[in-house]
């Protein structure tokens, strides 16, 4: 199994399947996101938009429907219903694939959701970390002119020569904030902390889209599998820190300091969690 540095983002090997399950079979590679379990019977649910059920179950921190709580990713073994596993493309490397289930899905929903998948479109991708990064690539990807937005210039060269993004405007210089007024189609703001979103709005066209990602930090089912298909067609990966677990307090302490590009992902299965 491995696991996200999130912990609900969790791709392993199916063991073994309940006598209801169609989807999938013993040996394939699925993922599992943060969400394990939801109503089934209020309009979110009818709509395959389950990821604003009420009722909704997280993968992790939460109490499953026996009784037992949800541990995530940080688990050696998940049961779920099929309903929230998804099958990883083949040729997907599993290390790949997990922070897709939650990163890749987070800014593909928004362009998902909105109609801005269609190329040609001008995009900003405000804030460049574990969501950001993959929201240029997906843009990008898309066929769209990406700019980046962030309040330094310590990424001007992350996001311009190794990502792809076509321009990079920081946030504090009033010229340029003012030269890119009115040029793009939307903005999708991956920062997790409060900020005031004023600055931003005169950038967006008039009847441009605005996506902040806060609440709910996903998308559906449906489209965590187109995410995890159109990812694999364009070739697209996350750019990740593989570590065991017992590196685990080590990651925390260089996430709380910023320190990873971009994901740290978790290798559970070959952590020898038994000694």
């Amino acid at each position: 199994m491995i696991s996200s540095h999130d912990r609900h983002e969790v791709v392993g090997e199916v063991i073994e399947v309940g006598s209801g399950v169609t989807k999938f079979r013993a040996g394939d590679v699925v993922g599992v996101g943060c969400i394990v379990g939801c109503c089934g019977n209020c309009r979110p649910c009818k709509a395959d938009i389950e990821q604003y059920c009420n009722k909704k179950i997280w993968s992790y921190n939460d109490v499953y429907t026996d009784g037992q709580p949800t541990q995530g990713g940080f688990a050696g073994a998940m049961v779920v219903h099929q309903k929230f596993v998804v099958k990883i493309p083949d040729g997907m490397a599993p290390e790949q694939a997990a922070p897709l289930l939650c990163a890749g899905v987070t800014v593909y929903s928004p362009l998902n959701h909105f109609g801005l998948k269609g190329s040609g479109l001008r995009g900003g991708i405000l804030g460049l970390g574990g969501v950001g990064h993959m929201g240029v690539k997906i843009a990008k990807a898309m066929g769209h002119h990406v700019t980046v937005i962030s309040s330094s210039d310590r990424k001007r060269e992350e996001a311009l020569e190794h990502l792809g993004a076509d321009d990079y405007l920081v946030s504090s210089n009033a010229d340029r904030m003012q030269e890119l007024a009115d040029s793009l189609d939307y903005i999708i703001d991956t920062i997790p902390v409060f900020h005031p979103l004023e600055p931003y709005l005169s950038l967006l066209k008039v009847d441009g889209k605005r996506k902040s990602i806060t609440g709910s930090f996903i998308g559906s089912m449906k489209e965590t599998e187109e995410m995890l298909e159109f990812c694999k067609e364009k070739g697209l990966t996350s750019t990740i820190e593989i570590v065991k677990m017992d590196y685990i307090n080590t990651a925390f302490e260089r996430l709380e300091k910023n320190d990873v590009r971009y994901r740290f992902v978790v290798d559970v299965a070959g952590s020898n969690l038994d000694q």
